[in-house]
């Protein structure tokens, strides 16, 4: 299911084109997001698309998801995080799988500027610990006008998703994330010269090679074992207060349902984890059927959010 999701063409003749929308989140850093938006805008459920490892805006499911939040009737805004996409130029850092100030500047730049409804949050593999950890972060006290969360194939545990993706099953989805890694710290050296030192991508071979020599030092973790632990998602689930949404596979090659089933998880209210014994990993495909193309992820994350959203 994981390679077929994958493969399998996808069009979307009713899909409007997108608004380009750069968006500042720090002094030096911008974002793009692709929007796209209901003629009348304001006061419209808004949904946020928040990709995953090495994905962009242009990734089949996040097109899928604002295909589906559009013709509900809700405007859709699919995030390119820091570096992808194309936006290499854009920061002179990148992304990592915890950064939620980006996700958090974005929603509080479309809401104060394009007066838009209430927002939920889709986030796939990457992108769902990234929105189940900032929807532990807002806690009891939300700063942000988020009804709700949904988590497709989420990792949040990411030190086990991490250990299982080295599986030796797994090597070809590994090589494939560590090939764009190392293609991404090229183009950034390029876009940002002098601050990148590339000879260590000879040696490295794996996400967690990648991680201890880029992606932690960079962003002030001691190790990659600090970093899995500080930016999983799995350590705030259980401070989650807004309805989210688990939607994950038993047959996942690198996502395990173990990581789901602890009290942190099964305790918190708040939390509905939906495992269904096939799926893989972000692919979750049936039998197109009249208007629905069977990507019945992106169909299960809308209705969710639509049952949350404030009427």
């Amino acid at each position: 299911m994981t390679v077929f999701a994958w493969a399998r063409p996808r069009a979307f003749p009713r899909l409007p084109e997108p608004e380009a929308r750069l968006i500042e989140t720090t002094p030096e850093t911008q974002v793009l997001a692709h929007a796209y938006w209901q003629p009348e805008r304001e006061g419209r459920p808004t949904i946020l698309g928040l990709h995953g490892l090495e994905g962009s805006s242009s990734a089949h499911y996040m097109r899928g998801l604002a295909d589906k939040a559009y013709r509900r009737g809700w405007n859709a805004v699919l995030l390119n995080q820091r570096t992808c996409g194309g936006t290499e130029h854009l920061s002179p850092s990148f992304y990592h799988s915890g950064l939620t100030d980006d996700p958090r500047a974005v929603i509080r730049a479309l809401v104060a500027a394009d007066r838009i409804g209430p927002v939920g949050v889709v986030g796939y593999s990457l992108g769902g610990n990234l929105c189940m950890k900032l929807a532990g972060e807002l806690g009891s006290t939300p700063d942000l006008a988020v009804a709700g969360v949904t988590a497709i194939s989420p990792t949040t545990d990411l030190d086990l998703c991490v250990h299982a993706l080295e599986r030796r099953s797994n090597f070809a989805y590994q090589w494939n994330f560590v090939r764009h890694l190392k293609a991404r710290m090229r183009r950034k050296a390029t876009a940002w010269p002098n601050r990148f030192d590339l000879a260590p991508l000879r040696r490295i071979r794996t996400i967690r090679e990648f991680d201890e020599e880029y992606t932690a030092p960079f962003h002030g973790f001691a190790g990659a074992t600090d970093y899995y632990h500080r930016a999983s998602a799995l350590r705030v689930v259980d401070r989650i207060r807004i309805p989210a949404l688990v939607l994950t596979a038993g047959d996942d090659p690198f996502v395990p349902v173990s990581q789901f089933l602890g009290p942190a998880v099964q305790g918190n209210a708040n939390l509905a984890v939906r495992v269904e014994p096939h799926g893989g990993h972000c692919g979750f495909a049936s039998d197109p059927a009249g208007d629905d193309d069977g990507y019945w992820a992106e169909s299960t994350a809308i209705a969710f959010l639509a049952s949350v959203m404030p009427r």
